[in-house]
Order: C-alpha cells, then structure tokens, then sequence
C-alpha cells in the first residue's frame, strides 16, 4: 500500500515538472544569473550604449555625406553630358531641344539645366522663365571657365525666384576649346536637407550642412530653422565654427563642454568634390538620459519576460519566435528568387522583430528601385544609341527597329509598306570641293528637310549611313510613296545648295522608291534591297530622279520624275 502512494506522488511529480515548467524553471535559473549581472555591469553598458549612439551617428553621418555625394555626383553627370550635347549637337536651338528632352525626371534635386552663353545670358534652360537671364555677375561662372571643371557655388539666392539655391556650373571648354558656353545646373537646397532626414528628429543630435563660408545650406526637417544662416550664429556649434571651415581635414571630430554644462561631441565631414561639410553634433547628457530611461525600461521588461516564462515558455516562444523566424525566411527566399514584390508583413509579427522586417521591406523596396533604374537607364541609353547626332534622325539600328515593327504590324493588318533610300548625288566630290564641315551641313540640312517631310507624312526618316537616308512610310501604296519621293527631291532642289561640280549645280538627290504588303514569304531586308535596286537605277538615269522597283512609269516633266524598273 505504500508503495502505490509512492508511484502516485512519483507521477503527480513528473505531472508538475512537464516540459513546460522545465523549460520555465531552466528560463528562470538562466534569468537569475543575468539579472544579477546585470546589476553588476550598469555602469559599463551605460559607457558602451553612449560609444554606440556616438558611432551610430558618425556612421549616420558618414552615409547622409556619401548620399550627398551621390547627389553632387549626378549633378556632375548631367552637367557634363548636357557640355557634350552642346558641343556636339551643332546649334542653340538644336542642342536646347535635345536638354531639354534628356533631362530626367528621377532627379528632383537639379531644379533647371542652362546653357550661358560668353556673355553670361541665359541662351536656353530646362525652364523657359530663365532664357535672358543674367549671370555674368557669378562668381561661380568665371571660376568655372578658369577651373575648366565643375565647380558648385556657396549659399545664394536664385536672381529667378528669391529662392535659395546652391549653383553648379561646367564649362562646354573642357570639351571643346572654342566654345565660351557653359553648363548651369540649380541644386535644390529642400533635396539636400531631404537626404538628411535620418539626423532629424533625435533629442540630443543637431545636424546642418555647410559651405565654405560657413553658411548652413541644409538642415533636417525639425531643424529647418537654422538654413541660411551662419554657422557661427547656431547655438552649441559656434564653438567648433572657426575650426570646421578652416580646417583641411576631410573629416574630424571635437568634443568641448557647452555653456550650459553639457558635453558634447561634434563630428564633421566634407562632401567629396566640394568645400560643403556635414556636421552633427550629439549632447551626451540628452543621450545618456536616453539610454538611462531604456536601461530601466529594460529591468522591467526582464521582469514580465520572467513572468511571461513561468506562464508559457514553450507556447510562447513558438509563437514569437519559430514561427516569424519561418516567415521571414520565406519571404527572404521569395526575394532571392526574383519575386521583387515580397514584403513582410509588419501587422503579422511580433514587436520585436518589426525592425527586422522594416529593415528588409527598406531593402526589398531600394533593390528594386534600383532595378527599375537599371532598366530606365538602359531604355535611355537605347534611345541615344539609336539617334544620328549630325542629323537629327535615327541612325542605321534606330531604322532597322523600327522597319521591323512596323513590317510586324502591317502584316497583322494587311496594310501596305513604303520604303524611300535616298542618296545625295557626288557627294564624294562636294566633299572633296567645299570640304567636310560644309559636307556636314549639307547632310544636316537634309536630316532637317526629311524630318520635316516625315512629319507632315506620317513616316519616319533615318541616316541609313553615309550621304544615304531612308524615310519609312506606313500604310502607304506606291502611287503615294512616289509622289512623296517627288517632295523629297524637289524640297532638297529648292534648298539651292551650290554644287559646281554637279551638272545641276545644285545638290540633288537620287531617290529609290519600293513598295510591298508584307508576308511570310518576305522578310524587311527585302524591301531594303528593293529600294536600294531602285535607287542603283535612278543614279543610272542621271542622277536628281525619283525610281520604283518592279515597273515603269514616266511623267509628264521630263527628268522631274523618272520611274524605272
């Protein structure tokens, strides 16, 4: 009989010690220790937490500094690509045209692109309000044409809005010598202090961005207050002023007791490829009482831990801990498997581990930023890869794209496809005659003349290479496209451009016209080759003709149109 009282004690025992209360009694034996560790080494993570909050904000600091450099490097790209199109693209009114296209609309930091001319007037500008402006008065113009190179203007006000305003400035001599424009980009000041957000906010912590007058050109939000005004005006940094704008080091720190018995420490940094420096100064008393208050939050959240454990260790460390482990994991496979829609899903998790899916939700959200990025970037570069830049026109891959589309569409629609090759007649001797610059303004001239013929008809107009050029016509017969080749030879004719060595005296052209409704029997580079048969035929007639491929037809004006086959 005691035996049996025995063995129902022994299993009410093991009843009481499951594996809930052993992992509750473990928690607690780990806890204890801690706890009274804890206690013992206060002072020491007091020290370490305020090393940590100083390095966490140098770093904040450091990556608010290389974000700014991100963005002085982009208006440096801009600067230099619009110095190339102006040197490259011929005149004003063209080279303005092409700015203001190229001018992306995923950099709110560049308020207006200019072209100043020698004079320092405004020739042309993103914003058509600041064409005759006047900025002979600059500083940064003249350094600019001195330095040869990009140079950014301290604090200004805008001569346009009364706004203020930082001014970048690149002269169009770095590339080409003999030119007295330059390149004017205006850097919203608003962006600058945007990007400074993450230093906002925070008790304890002021941060401003100056230049190299010591001028505050940015500020965060909460701190806006202070932009325009001198750094040695601010309270708690006039004390380390002098020393951040004279100093030659790229990035330093001071700590100095304020009047007011705080002690602070102050870290600055210069923005590569100008005189501005980001500072950022902690009170070390503010974000010590921060860490204080945290410190005791801190026990008692240790207290409810060990409650919560004795409650349910088991229970509650598969719901707060297995279990968003396992989400977030799949959610980072699904990311790694291309599905840049993936998110964590912040209402679903346990407080603790919302920062982590912040954090990945931050990092999800830049990657595929930057691939949407990538992919307009590559469309941009696909579009100037595919322009003639002494023409205007599409060059000879921007043709053959679009003669490709447009065969597939008239073949879905059994609609006829006219092709026109035009070839400017001697050229080769107009060249050796007149020379090649004048060689370029004839074919110049002649992009200017087919893009407009290509406007009024509905075509497209190309350089197919050389002194040869292509105007596409859709939905057009042969009867339509010869006629169109008529305008084209006779609006070149009429632009009477001298050709002594020509026995027109003037430059002609030779046009080659064919017409086909696509099929699967025929592939473009045969309409290609059609016109180019017609075209062989036309300078075979003498030259100043208009020929179609495959019959013969003969107008009243003699050799004002001559078709062949």
């Amino acid at each position: 009989m005691s035996r049996f009282t025995f063995n129902r004690k022994k299993a009410k025992l093991k009843k009481l010690l499951g594996i809930r209360a052993r992992l509750a009694l473990l928690a607690l034996i780990v806890v204890a220790p801690l706890m009274l560790d804890r206690a013992r080494s206060l002072e020491d993570a007091r020290a370490k937490q305020l090393a940590h909050a100083t390095q966490e904000f140098a770093e904040l600091a450091q990556h608010s500094a290389d974000t700014q450099r991100e963005v002085i490097s982009s208006v440096e790209t801009m600067l230099k690509s619009a110095a190339y199109i102006r040197s490259s693209a011929g005149g004003v009114g063209r080279s303005c045209d092409i700015l203001r296209a190229s001018l992306p609309v995923n950099l709110p930091w560049i308020r207006a692109l200019m072209i100043v001319g020698g004079d320092g007037h405004v020739q042309c500008a993103t914003r058509n309000t600041l064409v005759g402006l006047d900025l002979s008065g600059r500083t940064y113009l003249k350094q600019a044409r001195e330095a040869r190179d990009v140079v950014f203007s301290d604090f200004l006000f805008s001569m346009a809005t009364d706004l203020p305003i930082v001014m970048a400035a690149f002269p169009v001599s770095a590339i080409k010598e003999d030119s007295d424009a330059v390149i004017v980009a205006g850097v919203n000041i608003d962006w600058m202090s945007k990007i400074m957000g993450n230093l906002g906010g925070r008790p304890g912590i002021s941060a401003v961005l100056i230049d190299s007058t010591g001028t505050v050109l940015a500020a965060p939000a909460d701190q806006a207050s202070m932009v325009g005004r001198a750094l040695d005006t601010v309270p708690l940094l006039s004390a380390i002023a002098e020393k951040a704008i004279d100093t030659e080091q790229d990035q330093g720190s001071v700590s100095f007791v304020a009047a007011d018995g705080s002690k602070r420490v102050v870290n600055f940094a210069r923005i590569p490829g100008t005189q501005s420096r980001l500072i950022v100064s902690i009170d070390e008393t503010k974000v010590s009482a921060a860490i204080n208050r945290d410190i005791r939050t801190a026990y008692l959240q240790l207290g409810f831990v060990c409650l919560f454990i004795l409650l349910g260790a088991l229970i509650a460390a598969e719901k707060l801990i297995i279990n968003p482990i396992e989400m977030m994991a799949a959610m980072a496979k699904r990311f790694g498997q291309g599905d840049w829609s993936a998110r964590a899903a912040s209402s679903r998790l346990p407080a603790e581990f919302v920062p982590l899916a912040r954090a990945f939700n931050a990092m999800a959200a830049r990657l595929a930023e930057r691939e949407r990025e990538l992919i307009a970037t590559n469309d941009r570069l696909t579009v100037m890869a595919s322009i003639d830049m002494l023409s205007g026109l599409a060059n000879r891959r921007g043709f053959q794209s679009r003669l490709d589309f447009e065969w597939m569409k008239a073949q879905q629609y059994d609609s006829e496809l006219s092709l026109l090759m035009i070839d400017v007649d001697h050229f080769k001797l107009f060249n050796d005659t007149y020379g090649h610059p004048e060689g370029d303004a004839c074919l110049s001239r002649l992009g200017e003349t087919l893009a407009g013929i290509a406007a009024d008809t509905m075509g497209f107009a190309g350089r197919y290479g050389g002194e040869e050029f292509c105007l596409l016509l859709p939905n057009t017969d042969s009867v339509r496209a010869l006629e169109i080749g008529e305008m084209v030879r006779r609006a070149v004719w009429d632009q009477a451009m001298p050709h002594t060595t020509s026995v027109y005296q003037n430059v002609t052209v030779s046009v080659g016209v064919a017409s086909t409704r696509p099929n699967d029997a025929q592939r473009p580079g045969d309409l290609i080759e059609a016109a180019d048969a017609a075209l062989y035929a036309a300078k075979h007639r003498g030259r100043n003709a208009v020929v179609e491929h495959g019959f013969v037809r003969v107008t009243d004006g003699g050799n004002a149109i001559a078709i062949a086959s």
